[in-house]
């Protein structure tokens, strides 16, 4: 066993496993505030379903010795009795330990139908999602691998290449995501639903650990800690540092800003892209081919309501386009002198024959997945099913989740020690002797300094308080963007306040309100008659 080898997978495949929790931030922070729990939850579970199943039965039919070239036997069910595996995209000499490759693959395994959450989020039902991972993990993944990953696999022998998972990853993800689409339909309200992102810093950090794991995804792809391995990982980065910079300038042009939600989806379009390609093309190339992915995949992200489909997160224009058009760019820019596996491309003298292999790859993929998750999803909505009813798509966190994403809003937070001295000094004898309270003052302020706030109000004799938030209509129109849809908005997040105070402390309780910028025609007086 070769020990830098050995190391380098394992390392690999710890990255590969991060991208998951990346990915579960990277949508959960663009879906409603309402959603978030249940899009994470979405995510992490292919953790639990699909690592279970890939030791029973995927690994086996996707790597197994035996079998033929569409899918394999069941003689590794289990893990029980693991040969050495004939091992993917690399030549002879590989040297790591079969558990090491099973581990390695399984993180793949378990991603890909993950992916495809962002086009259907705000729509699943649970135990029917549940249902399709294992599904998608037995009846899908393990062949399209097995077809493009084990030297035996039928497209393999033909001639098709894919180094990390342009095929087996991202086309089959995206085609699986078109399936469900089609079974599950548009959210309620869509095309007109204006739904806003819960945490856009949230979703920077989902994207910043996808593109650190993404390092594992492509550079380890070769099993082997060599001058490939280092190449695979430059291409990765220059792919996606140069769709970032095209998809922005995409964006500017077509709506006027450049973005964050752009930038970050242009850096995984084109780390999608490239994937297919990493250990099989140059540096120069792969600058290309990220440049290319940034301008073709932000374009695309306006098909869905060119063609009326409601993907959510644009699953399809990101992932699928990308991995395809990454497919189909691998035919003229692949490089046998970077990888002397690597047949040459249309570019490099090879001719037309890579990339030819790569159509018929791209297609059989494409459809064997779309077929059979159509299938699949259709079985789940006709028997358990698989779509979340319209009126529960808003608030799926509490019908699902039971609980929300983010349970201390500003105005539960836990008062401070002013805050508790005032409190304490309310219920104190002295205080006892104060008339009751006989007026309700009411006011909308600023949310930015409660806890001063409320200490404030405490301390100018308030007995009792009530804070909510609010949202107030102003006559001020602001324009935000959101994945290159323009909203316009004239509400304000603001806290509504209601004091009750006695007479004597009325004009302290409305001088602290005004101090934290209340307005005064939000300032109300209402008598008050205690039970």
């Amino acid at each position: 066993m070769n020990g830098a080898d050995t190391a380098w997978v394992l390392v690999c495949a710890g990255l590969v496993l991060f991208m998951t929790p990346g990915l579960a931030l990277f949508y959960g922070g663009m879906v409603p505030v309402r959603n978030v729990l249940t899009m994470m939850m979405q995510n992490i579970i292919p953790l639990g379903i699909i690592s279970v199943t890939w030791v029973l039965v995927g690994y086996t039919l996707a790597f197994s010795n035996n079998g033929n070239s569409v899918v394999g036997e069941f003689d590794a069910f289990a893990l029980i009795d693991v040969d050495t595996p004939q091992f993917h995209t690399v030549a002879a000499g590989v040297t790591i330990p079969a558990l090491a490759f099973v581990a390695y693959q399984m993180m793949f395994a378990v991603i890909t139908p993950a992916l495809l959450t962002g086009a259907t989020a705000g729509r699943l039902k649970f135990a029917g999602w549940v249902v399709f991972l294992a599904a998608f993990s037995i009846l899908v993944y393990p062949q399209v691998a097995r077809w493009l990953w084990h030297p035996k696999g039928w497209l393999a022998q033909l001639g098709a290449q894919d180094w990390a998972g342009g095929i087996v990853v991202h086309a089959s993800a995206g085609a699986a995501a078109i399936a469900v689409l089609l079974v599950v339909g548009r959210r309620r309200g869509w095309p007109n639903l204006r739904t806003s992102p819960n945490n856009l810093p949230l979703m920077l950090v989902g994207g910043g650990i996808l593109w650190f794991g993404w390092f594992g995804f492509n550079a380890g792809d070769g099993l082997q800690a060599n001058d490939i391995a280092a190449q695979a990982l430059m291409n990765t980065h220059i792919a996606g540092a140069a769709a970032m910079l095209t998809w922005l300038v995409t964006e500017r042009i077509t709506s006027g800003h450049s973005t964050l939600v752009g930038a970050v989806s242009g850096a995984v379009a084109g780390l999608a892209t490239i994937t297919p390609c990493a250990g099989f093309v140059s540096t120069g190339a792969a600058l290309l081919i990220g440049l290319i992915a940034g301008c073709v995949c932000a374009l695309c992200v306006r098909l869905k309501h060119v063609f009326g489909y409601d993907d959510a997160l644009d699953v399809i224009a990101v992932h699928f386009v990308g991995g395809v058009l990454g497919s189909l760019l691998l035919g003229f820019f692949a490089d046998s002198s970077v990888n002397p596996v690597s047949a040459d491309g249309v570019f490099t003298g090879g001719g037309g024959g890579l990339l030819w292999h790569q159509v018929v790859a791209i297609v059989s993929v494409v459809l064997f997945s779309f077929v059979l998750s159509w299938i699949i999803a259709v079985l789940i909505s006709r028997t358990m099913g698989l779509k979340v009813p319209g009126p529960e798509q808003e608030d799926l966190d509490h019908v699902q989740q039971g609980s929300s994403g983010y349970s201390l809003s500003p105005t539960t937070t836990r008062p401070t020690a002013a805050g508790r001295a005032a409190a304490d000094s309310s219920n104190s004898a002295d205080r006892r002797d104060r008339p009751s309270p006989n007026h309700l003052v009411s006011a909308v302020v600023n949310a930015e300094r409660i806890d001063g706030l409320r200490d404030a109000l405490l301390m100018a004799g308030a007995r009792s308080l009530e804070l909510a938030d609010a949202v107030v209509y102003t006559d001020k129109v602001r324009t935000e963007t959101f994945r290159s849809e323009k909203r316009r908005i004239d509400f304000d997040d603001r806290i509504r306040v209601q004091a009750a105070v006695d007479e004597d402390h009325e004009e302290a309780v409305v001088a602290v309100l005004k101090r934290f910028g209340a307005e005064p025609e939000s300032i109300y007086r209402l008598g008050i008659t205690p039970y």
